[in-house]
């Protein structure tokens, strides 16, 4: 199975990476923009053949490394 996380900051957290990557595509001649948000992606393979199995396994995964949950959010989407 494939799993991908997305991992992205909380409503209301303040992202200085994503303002600068706002502030350099300003810079580039790219304008109309309110926000940037700057986030992560993990491709991860299991060896898992239960969806429900290999799900919580990447839950637990983000809870213990992956994400830090007191400013993160994380989606999981599970792919056979």
């Amino acid at each position: 199975m494939q799993a991908r996380v997305t991992i992205t900051l909380k409503n209301g957290v303040l992202d200085p990476q994503g303002k600068a990557i706002k502030g350099s595509l300003n810079a580039l001649g790219f304008e109309g923009l309110n926000s940037v948000r700057q986030g992560k992606i993990f491709d991860i393979a299991l060896e898992e053949q239960d969806k429900t199995s290999a799900e919580n396994k990447i839950k637990d995964m983000c809870e213990k490394l992956l994400a830090n949950t007191v400013i993160e959010n994380y989606t999981i989407e599970i792919t056979e």
